[in-house]
């Protein structure tokens, strides 16, 4: 018998200014990085009392090596040529690649996730991490694995903060039925299901992430009004009342009118993951008819929009 083969990875590692991380983290994650973290870069000098704060960033990806490896290196330097030329003020950023044998990926993501508190009364915390509540805190218990949404990105918490806000102020809808386009660890779909929904359907294309979805449901109780996918939305046919979609701007606008189908009048759709040079087209395209815009969440460059179906025959 012999011995699997290990697999490889390739491990792009870019050093850039803390203001353009964002946008980087996000496109690897995009280009089909398995795993993206971030580190600080400590100032050398320490003659001073109080040295500077660190000012660039450290960004590690981890891609597997496969015939894309090429293009998609390719593909990281014509993105990072492009941000500097739409911010001249900020130093290129730089990478350097390397091919890795089975990074421990549960050890990385110990050393990066940590619990935070999302909003009002939503905490996120790893599985093996120890949290203490407040009375009145909801906590969502998260193992990633290689799967995207730990609430550390500002996107997935601002879908958070927007779920939290719809379900405890909208009273009149007495059943919640929702749909979690690309769930990732299924964060979202478990965030509306501790706050009360009561039919949650979760969809990815990604397997792996359908598997880590469905463990992280049951870490958190709440597989009973839960339901996970390995599907593509387009074959999703079931009315809801509230749409989460936590994509890029490209998959939102070719996904809109399904989107707006789907959505029962006087449902709710949390569209995220826009960068605010995308907001103004992704802002016209989804308010209009029969979609009006609900409200707006901003943190630092990223965009979430709340937006609600008008009632039928209006």
């Amino acid at each position: 018998m012999t011995e699997k083969e290990p697999e490889k990875w390739i491990k792009i590692e870019i050093s850039a200014p803390s203001e353009l991380m964002d946008a980087l983290g996000n496109f690897l994650t995009e280009t089909g990085a398995q795993g993206v973290f971030q580190e600080s870069l400590t100032p050398q000098n320490t003659a001073v009392d109080f040295p500077e704060p660190a000012i660039e960033e450290i960004l590690k990806a981890y891609f597997p090596q496969d015939i894309r490896s090429k293009k998609r290196i390719v593909a990281v330097q014509k993105y990072i040529d492009s941000l500097s030329e739409i911010f001249p003020g900020f130093e290129k950023p730089s990478f350097t690649t390397e091919i890795i044998c089975d990074p421990d990926w549960g050890e990385q993501w110990k050393k990066y996730f940590k619990p935070i508190r999302v909003s009002n009364n939503i905490i996120v915390k790893p599985t093996w991490e120890r949290y203490t509540p407040a009375s009145r805190d909801i906590i969502i218990e998260i193992d990633p694995g290689m799967a995207f949404g730990t609430g550390q990105h500002a996107s997935t918490r601002m879908c958070i903060e927007a779920i939290e806000d719809v379900i405890m102020k909208d009273r009149s809808i007495t059943e919640w039925k929702v749909l979690d386009v690309g769930c990732g660890t299924g964060i979202l779909g478990i965030t509306a299901a501790k706050m009360g929904a009561q039919d949650v359907i979760c969809v990815d294309i990604d397997k792996k992430a359908v598997e880590i979805a469905g463990e992280n449901a049951a870490i958190n109780n709440v597989k009973p009004s839960l339901r996970i996918l390995n599907k593509n939305v387009a074959t999703i046919d079931k009315s809801r009342n509230l749409i989460i979609a936590n994509l890029t701007s490209k998959l939102l606008l070719t996904l809109r009118s399904h989107l707006v189908e789907l959505l029962l009048p006087e449902g709710y759709i949390i569209i995220s993951g826009i960068i605010e040079q995308d907001a103004k087209n992704i802002e016209e395209q989804f308010s209009a008819d029969p979609l009006t815009l609900h409200r707006i969440i901003t943190e630092k460059e990223w965009v979430c929009f709340v937006l609600r179906k008008k009632t039928a025959n209006i």
